[in-house]
């Protein structure tokens, strides 16, 4: 009967390590976040909680600006080119208003006449790492590599020296990739409006983007967009226009940045 039992607890363990094996933890992402929110209703700010706080305030990085002014501040991220920056380029001309525009790597490939553009007409050139990995995976070196391989040929194909803000991709981070960027110059710059605009191939409408910008729209919001989808582009004039007539401006991140330093 041993022999049964012994069996029998041998065939349990070995389930139990089949078992165990399909769900192994990555120990390399085990720390990872990943960024989000509530959205804002009503007028009201953005609270991330007190724990994205604290690690944000720990390692001078944003999330929106002054909740008591109303100031906006809007940034694209970009990877790849879908043929509406150029529209979107021309209303922020048209009402002169700044922005950041998140680019990886391919962008500075595909389309550097568009690059060119916005460093131009006075927008920020952000770094969205150059292959777009998730930074959370790799060493402080592999981090480091993705942001200067980014700089190295933004000077190539622009002049301009290197970027100052970074926005890891899809909002995967850890501590470990806040103090390589410290470390090296760079601010993490994330969001605290936004909403699934990335599908560059879905036909929902202008009226889509606008109704989420409007309903999320408050004092110090820093709206995250994405250059690909025309709902963006054909919805920015509109919400641009309505935002100045309810008394908001919008900033650029140079003095979002600079404003919280001085406080």
């Amino acid at each position: 009967m041993w022999k049964h039992h012994i069996f029998g607890l041998t065939l349990c363990a070995i389930v139990f390590a089949i078992a165990f094996s399909f769900v192994k933890p990555d120990v390399a992402n085990a720390d990872a976040y990943h960024w989000g929110f509530a959205k804002s209703k009503d007028g009201k700010p953005v609270d991330a909680g007190a724990n994205f706080e604290e690690i944000l305030k720990k390692h001078g990085a944003f999330y929106r600006g002054d909740p008591n002014k109303k100031i906006v501040y809007l940034t694209f991220d970009s990877g790849f080119e879908n043929g509406y920056t150029e529209s979107i380029l021309d209303t922020l001309k048209k009402e002169e208003v700044p922005a950041a525009f998140f680019l990886a790597g391919h962008y500075l490939e595909s389309a550097n006449d568009l690059v060119k553009r916005m460093i131009d007409e006075g927008h920020i050139i952000g770094n969205h790492t150059y292959g777009h990995p998730d930074l959370s995976k790799l060493s402080q070196e592999g981090i480091l590599k993705e942001l200067k391989k980014f700089d190295k040929r933004l000077k190539e194909t622009t002049g301009l020296k290197r970027t100052y803000y970074v926005r890891p991709p899809k909002g995967i981070f850890n501590e470990n990739v806040l103090e390589v960027g410290n470390n090296n110059g760079y601010t993490y710059i994330f969001w605290d409006t936004a909403f699934v605009d990335w599908n560059d191939d879905a036909n929902v409408g202008w009226e889509y983007a606008y109704d989420e910008l409007m309903s999320q729209l408050h004092p110090g919001a820093l709206i995250l967009m994405h250059t690909v989808a025309k709902h963006n582009a054909e919805a920015l004039p509109k919400f641009i226009e309505d935002a100045k007539k309810e008394g908001y401006t919008f900033g650029s991140i140079d003095d979002l940045v600079m404003d919280q330093v001085l406080e």
